[in-house]
């Protein structure tokens, strides 16, 4: 009992020394090296988009078939979103992140030796479940470093990279694939992920995944790096007493009973909403712009990246303010504009490409600003024992949902046209906006008073 206790009141005081050091060059190298990955996890996910414009009429696919070989990655992501959480609650963040890093980077290489549907279906399905491990783990390890003062904005800094990781595919996509092949944008996200890989395992472990093992000497000696990062000390938001983090054991079945039940359900929604309409919009744009308009190939190519241009901007808009609106304000009004963005643009009607570009390019930013906010706020709703293996779980229903999205685009557009399309993401919307309402306010409080 004495040990217990002993072992208790040290991880407190671990927990409060990390709460009292502002953010320093020390956070900023593992925001760099993990924000790096993210930004390939993004290109590994999009790059798809930019192929399919050109594998399409050579390997004679029908709209059924792109539907399916998009989804392929995100069925490989739901498995890989569960993987990974749990092994990072067993085996730590850092090995974890880099491991989905690793198989993502390796099945990226072998994408660009397939030849046929069949292949390249199997291939982005085995991808995905890198692609899927990736970003859960790698938010609750952000997460972790963090103090709950100016977490929304440190967070959201890292998170910046993954939208400029989408535009940015967008672009090289355009410039690659005229000149050097589909092949070219596989080859391109799958070299860079392995020396990245390999920069991640030499990043410290999180500590509070340490102090949460018991791991309380490994703790401390990352502590004091960080300490020695900066002279500058902060009161910390809670006092030291009520900054308990004892060990406690991971227990799964928590996630779907008592105080976190609620907190699962509601979040489910929201990562099924934003990513249905964000994910169903992405990655069929340059195939709306090519089909449905008739624009040439190089066109259809350079406006698609106009989505995650805005999206870039709305986040940025968001970095400034998310700690003094929060997070409830900013992904409710966002789920509404977005809605209604959508519905006008379903009732102007979809034969006027001006109004289309500017009001799903929009809409698109608009809603893909709350996708940055999930991989914030759910991280800060679940205690250290099983925050990871949580946030995986929800991510989980982007990927169902994001599945979903593609098959149920190409029959939207066959059966009643773009119109149809731009509707029933809209509807999706709000859905969301109406889960929004019930979130629980994360700004700016300790990861250990918002879940004990």
């Amino acid at each position: 009992m004495t040990t217990d206790i002993a072992g208790s009141s040290e991880a407190s005081r671990l927990i409060t020394r990390i709460e009292s050091v502002p953010f320093s060059r020390w956070h900023v190298k593992p925001r760099i090296i993990v924000g790096s990955a993210t930004f390939f996890d993004a290109f590994d996910a999009l790059q798809l988009a930019s192929v399919l414009i050109v594998i399409r009429p050579a390997w004679g696919l029908s709209i059924s078939d792109v539907g399916w070989l998009i989804s392929a990655s995100y069925i490989g992501q739901i498995f890989g979103a569960l993987l990974f959480g749990r092994l990072a609650e067993k085996f730590g963040r850092i090995p974890s992140v880099a491991g989905a890093v690793v198989l993502m980077s390796v099945m990226s290489l072998v994408c660009a030796l397939t030849g046929n549907f069949t292949q390249l279906f199997v291939c982005r399905l085995i991808q995905g479940i890198g692609v899927g491990g990736e970003m859960p783990v790698a938010a609750a390890y952000i997460s972790e470093l963090s103090k709950a003062h100016g977490r929304g904005k440190f967070f959201l800094a890292y998170e910046l990279i993954f939208p400029v990781g989408l535009l940015a595919t967008g672009l090289i996509g355009a410039f690659l694939v005229p000149r050097y092949g589909w092949q070219a944008m596989f080859i391109m996200g799958g070299i860079p992920g392995l020396i990245i890989a390999a920069l991640i395992l030499r990043l410290p472990e999180s500590p509070r995944w340490l102090i949460n093992k018991g791991r309380n000497a490994e703790a401390e000696k990352i502590v004091r790096s960080l300490e020695a990062s900066t002279d500058r000390r902060i009161t910390p938001a809670m006092p030291t007493s009520a900054l308990s983090a004892a060990p406690r054991r991971t227990r799964w079945r928590e996630l779907l009973s008592g105080t976190y039940l609620p907190r699962t359900l509601l979040v489910w929604v929201l990562w099924a909403s934003a990513y249905f309409v964000t994910n169903g919009m992405n990655n069929w744009m340059p195939t709306f712009y090519r089909e449905l308009y008739d624009l040439p190939q190089q066109t259809a190519l350079w406006l698609a990246p106009l989505n995650n241009a805005a999206q870039v901007l709305l986040l940025l808009v968001c970095i400034l303010v998310i700690d003094r609106i929060g997070r409830r304000s900013w992904v409710t009004i966002s789920f509404i504009l977005g809605a209604l963005l959508l519905a006008l643009l379903a009732l102007v009607g979809s034969d006027n490409l001006t109004a289309t570009i500017i009001m799903m390019t929009l809409a698109y930013g608009i809603i893909g600003s709350v996708n940055a906010v999930l991989y914030l706020y759910t991280p800060e709703i679940y205690p250290t024992r099983m925050r990871a293996a949580a946030t995986g779980a929800a991510t989980c229903w982007l990927r169902v949902a994001s599945a979903a999205a593609q098959p149920s685009v190409a029959f939207l557009l066959v059966t009643g046209g773009l119109s149809m399309v731009v509707l029933t993401f809209s509807f999706v919307a709000v859905i969301g906006a109406v889960a929004a309402t019930r979130m629980l306010e994360t700004r700016n409080r300790p990861l250990e008073e918002l879940a004990p």
